[in-house]
């Protein structure tokens, strides 16, 4: 039989009469830690026991640490007998090498028992009068990076062991919290003589000089702190509802489709020129459309955000299996690849045709057209030369001039299409984004065009009043 006690928050007359009794009149006995306020009166009671304290100078990690002492007991176990495990506060409350050893006592079918006891969450919420039925999380400072946190909840960090710990959770909780948000810095709570319970801003969570293995911080449930994903999907849940927005109510999948477009070419123009202040507004746009569109899905019945997430999440990991899975890759070509041959797995998809058809046809044209001859490439339909491509925007330009001043319209529009269609080949050879540099030409345009209306106004002329040829002297020093 192996059992394991718990020595309470720290306060003698925390401990439990049932732990007393088996330190008392049991003879193997071992404590994870003898830096504990209990210890003490441990000793002064005549209980003997032994302590695990050099282990933590023995390995680089905690988790070493827990499995070294997890093994050592099982071992004590198989030689000694019965055996008694004792830790801080309460055995199943952050206390890792507890629940080692119960797996191990599973593993080898050994008898084990865990005795209850007060924990130090007990203390924290009796000293800061919490009601858990509000909702509380307990969070280890050494797993703080692996948590998300919730400022609908009180949240207590145990194990804020010194300094720099505290520094890690500063930051880590920073991103969620405002830096002035009040926390309690909570040290031996309910250990008379010892215990310090104290506001302070989040900012100056590592500057205290008291921190120690008896430290905790509480940061409270605070709806008004930091806005997150859950406010925003509150907020458009409130403008669709029956007291909400006119305009909001109206919207439909099919009316906002424009929005999500403009939206996006935003952020693009933000990434462009490079602001990112501007780009954080407006990807939060994007985000809004987003959440727009779950909304209505929620509504109809048909979806909600978390099949939106969770959709995502699994196209994400199927895709990436050199990253979630056991496949190699040398090269971000390599990893493309992949992502084609899965995708085109995924969609059921068995020719170069279905490929093509599958390229959204509300991409801008320019770009759907590089897309299309990307996947011709692939199986070597495509020129073997940037000249021959080259040769063919001449062909249709020729072609076009043949058709351009007759009465056949779709003719017409047919060879300006190939015209297009083949100056997209060129820019696809030369590795340039035909999106790009048209855009590029429309904005050089406009700056030129800038030029000649002020250069026609210094002079006192109106544009409508020129002639193509005085216009065209000002393009030519424009271009200059």
């Amino acid at each position: 039989m192996i059992k394991i006690v718990g020595l309470g928050p720290g306060a003698p007359e925390a401990l439990t009469i049932g732990t007393l009794d088996i330190l008392r009149n049991s003879a193997n006995i071992y404590l994870r830690t003898e830096k504990h306020p209990t210890v003490d009166y441990i000793r002064a009671l005549g209980v003997i026991f032994k302590t695990y304290d050099s282990a933590y100078e023995s390995y680089n990690s905690f988790d070493e640490v827990y499995k070294s002492i997890a093994e050592d007991l099982m071992k004590n176990h198989r030689e000694l007998g019965d055996i008694v495990y004792a830790v801080p506060g309460h055995p199943l409350v952050a206390e890792k090498s507890v629940f080692l050893l119960m797996d191990y006592c599973r593993d080898e079918n050994i008898e084990c028992e865990v005795v209850p006891a007060v924990s130090f969450i007990d203390a924290v919420m009796e000293r800061l009068k919490i009601d858990p039925i509000e909702g509380i999380k307990i969070v280890d400072a050494f797993d703080i990076k692996n948590h998300i946190f919730d400022k609908r909840i009180g949240t207590v960090i145990t194990q804020v062991y010194d300094n720099y710990i505290a520094s890690e959770v500063k930051l880590a909780v920073s991103e969620y919290y405002r830096d002035d948000t009040e926390v309690f810095f909570v040290r031996a709570a309910g250990v008379k003589g010892m215990e310090s319970i104290r506001k302070i801003p989040l900012y100056e969570m590592d500057r205290q000089e008291d921190i120690d293995y008896l430290t905790s911080i509480y940061i409270p449930r605070d709806l008004n702190n930091t806005k997150d994903f859950y406010d925003l999907l509150d907020i458009m849940e409130k403008l669709r509802g029956e007291d909400g927005c006119p305009w909001d109510r109206e919207q439909t999948h099919e009316s906002l489709k424009r929005y999500l477009i403009e939206e996006s070419y935003e952020v693009l123009e933000a990434i462009d020129e490079q602001d990112d202040a501007k780009i954080v507004e407006e990807l939060g746009d994007v985000l809004l459309q987003v959440v727009f569109h779950a909304v209505l899905g929620k509504e109809e019945g048909y979806f909600n955000i978390n099949d939106i997430i969770g959709g995502i999440c699994r196209k994400m990991i199927a895709r990436h299996p050199h990253v979630f899975g056991d496949v190699s890759v040398s090269n971000s070509a390599e990893v493309l690849s992949n992502w084609e041959d899965i995708k085109r797995e995924e969609k059921g998809m068995l020719s170069v045709t279905e490929e093509m058809e599958h390229i959204a046809k509300n991409l801008p044209a320019l770009i759907r057209a590089e897309k299309i001859q990307s996947k011709a490439r692939k199986v070597g339909f495509d020129w073997d030369r940037v000249e021959s491509a080259l040769d063919k925007v001449l062909e249709e330009l020729n072609e076009l001039k043949e058709v351009y001043n007759g009465e056949n319209r779709a003719r017409i529009l047919e060879e300006i299409g190939d015209l297009l269609f083949a100056g997209v080949n060129v820019s696809r050879f030369l590795e340039i984004n035909p999106e790009e540099a048209l855009t590029n030409t429309s904005n050089k345009f406009i700056k030129r065009f800038e030029f000649i209306e002020k250069s026609a106004e210094r002079e006192g002329m109106n544009l409508k009043d020129m002639t193509l040829e005085q216009m065209d002297e000002l393009w030519e020093k424009a271009k200059k």
